[in-house]
């Protein structure tokens, strides 16, 4: 069974708007990120005194902005449309809100404590965002 958020219907159509968003929004790469390869292409602010791309220049590469931000209601969320909460023990499982949050168990969570987790979620209808997988 599949568990979904409940969600109002503006906050579903600016889900999906902001997905829309995500694939049309730019790379954003970082400054000469093809003239040497040690510098790779993640991003970092432009800081040079006479940089075109700190000015903006239309033939550079776009800059990170605030104008590329998703919308406010749904920023945050997973994709799902969840607000990820953080797990470390079963005890954590009692503050979540199953209608509007999923847990994500923490990496250092060993395999024993991370069975008792996804148990206790399935009782309480709480979505997992990384449960085991079939195998392990």
């Amino acid at each position: 069974m599949k568990i979904k958020p409940k969600l109002s219907e503006e906050e579903k159509r600016l889900l999906k708007f902001r997905n829309h968003l995500n694939h049309v929004r730019p790379w954003f790469r970082r400054q000469e990120w093809f003239r040497y390869k040690r510098l790779g292409d993640h991003w970092r602010r432009p800081r040079g005194k006479h940089s075109k791309m700190r000015e903006h220049k239309g033939y550079r590469l776009p800059v990170v902005d605030s104008g590329y931000r998703g919308p406010r209601k749904v920023r945050g969320l997973h994709p799902s449309g969840f607000r990820e909460v953080l797990v470390h023990t079963p005890k954590d499982l009692e503050k979540v809100n199953p209608e509007r949050e999923a847990v994500r168990i923490a990496s250092r969570v060993g395999v024993r404590k991370r069975r008792e987790i996804e148990k206790l979620a399935e009782e309480r209808n709480i979505k997992v965002l990384n449960p085991m997988q079939r195998g392990e």
